[in-house]
């Protein structure tokens, strides 16, 4: 891993039941914040990496149609790139971040990929029936949904979590993902596979993400319980459970006092860039995983172990 790019270094102090230990951890980005969910990734300083140009497709996913909720920036972006470079097409719904969303078609279409973009909101059902008769209009079939799009707000405790926060995070982390499953399902076929994003924090419980982490581990037990449902048809289903990435949900989220540390209590004392987790949605979406089902992947740099 190349820190180059990182913003610099600091130290944090913690007790490791002997005493004091001081651990140095690298910074991915200074204080920054923005007002909007799910946040602007045009925006965001330094601007996330979201291609390994080392990376090489191998023709896992050719000919495959796959649907990559939020697939405009972040990790989603970064899926959807990894996914064209193994000759896949993808459709990207996003809500509202069309600059960010145009950027990655240009880039999709740069690398030789197609990339279809629809605008709206996950969390109404009629949307996702939308995006799957769009892709079934545009590329005739459906192989892999990524639901990966959602929001996450910052407090302190439950008293300050109004039932307007504690709604939207239900719906588009929870609602969004069972509407467009339901949509999706009646096309999909043996070999195909559903991908759930949960989080790291739905296995440490976040204190200041109380809403966020109900959601993420809704996520987690409706994909033990589709995989098990799906299994005969031989359509998979697991879950990806990220630590911290470089998104433009962390900025929209967090009090930017914070941003600088994020990632310092794994392990690895680091966050990541997005490019670091798309082989990992590839696994998942290729023949590679043939014989996963109902799992959960921790990419999270040895914050949450076990």
């Amino acid at each position: 891993m190349n820190f180059d790019y990182c913003y610099g270094n600091q130290f944090y102090n913690y007790y490791d039941g002997v005493g004091i230990k001081s651990v140095k951890y690298n910074i991915l980005a200074p204080e920054q914040s923005q007002n909007e969910q799910p946040g602007m990734e045009y925006l965001m300083a330094p601007r996330p990496i979201f291609d390994n140009p080392n990376y090489k497709g191998s023709g896992k996913l050719k000919d495959k149609v796959i649907i990559v909720t939020g697939g405009d920036s972040g990790l989603g972006r970064a899926a959807s790139i990894a996914f064209v470079k193994e000759g896949a097409s993808v459709v990207i719904p996003y809500y509202d971040e069309h600059k960010d969303a145009e950027d990655t078609k240009e880039y999709i279409e740069k690398i030789g990929g197609n990339c279809l973009l629809l605008s709206g909101d996950i969390s109404n059902k009629n949307f996702c029936k939308e995006i799957v008769e769009r892709t079934i209009d545009c590329f005739g079939h459906i192989d892999v949904l990524v639901n990966n799009a959602g929001v996450q707000y910052q407090q302190n405790d439950l008293s300050t979590i109004d039932d307007e926060q504690f709604d939207r995070t239900m719906k588009v982390n929870v609602y969004g993902m069972f509407y467009l499953t339901k949509e999706v399902l009646p096309y999909l076929k043996s070999g195909s596979s559903i991908i759930n994003l949960t989080s790291v924090t739905a296995f440490y419980g976040e204190p200041q993400l109380i809403d966020y982490v109900t959601t993420k581990g809704a996520i987690v037990g409706f994909t033990r319980a589709l995989a098990r449902n799906l299994a005969l048809k031989n359509i998979r289903v697991n879950a990806i459970a990220p630590g911290f990435f470089w998104t433009p949900l962390q900025p929209a989220c967090w009090v930017k006092e914070k941003i600088p540390s994020l990632g310092s209590n794994s392990a690895m004392a680091r966050g990541a860039m997005p490019y670091e987790l798309a082989p990992t949605f590839v696994f998942l979406a290729s023949d590679d995983s043939s014989y996963v089902t109902g799992q959960v992947i921790h990419n999270n740099g040895g914050e949450v172990m076990g």
